[in-house]
């Protein structure tokens, strides 16, 4: 049993149990029966009567939005360059602009583990990549080396981009 004499009335622990999806690295407490756990303490009062479906909910939600946070963190909104508060807005402004565009390639031009690729993933594999820009018979033309393992997620993405209708003016 766990005391919780020293946090707030109404505190209580809430413990979910959750079939893994296949493939998912288990810890090693969830070894033992199979199935993951996952706590969280909370003292909020529950509408309707004590729902803690509720409160489950929204403690994932909260994850979700955590998530986010972490991945912008990684593309630039957690390092501002400046002591000015001006020279941040706008670092701000474009680490947010890049964080869409992001999440828009995802969403519109990726599919598969692209898809859901972290931030990291996403610039190492299709942003860091060895190609050439080439113009011949008044067109450019990007060069994917032959070598480069994701080659086809790029032009496959490439693909989709022009597939895209214009927008209207």
């Amino acid at each position: 049993m766990v005391d919780l004499g020293g946090y707030p009335a109404g505190t209580r622990i809430i413990v979910r149990r959750e079939r893994p999806h296949p493939g998912a690295q288990l810890s090693l407490f969830d070894l033992d029966e199979g199935l993951r756990h996952q706590v969280f303490l909370t003292d909020t009062p529950c509408p309707g009567g004590g729902s803690a479906q509720f409160l489950e909910v929204r403690h994932r939600g909260h994850a979700t939005v955590e998530d986010s946070i972490r991945c912008g963190k990684t593309t630039g909104f957690g390092r501002f360059p400046s002591r000015d508060f001006g020279v941040n807005a706008v670092w701000l402004e474009l680490s947010l602009t890049a964080i869409d565009l992001l999440a828009w390639t995802c969403l519109l031009l990726l599919d598969g583990e692209m898809a859901t690729a972290e931030p990291k993933k996403l610039r190492h594999r299709l942003l860091h990549v060895a190609a050439r820009l080439t113009r011949g018979g008044r067109r450019l033309r990007l060069r994917i080396s032959a070598t480069w393992p994701w080659k086809h997620e790029l032009a496959t993405a490439f693909h989709r981009l022009a597939a895209l209708p214009r927008p209207a003016d």
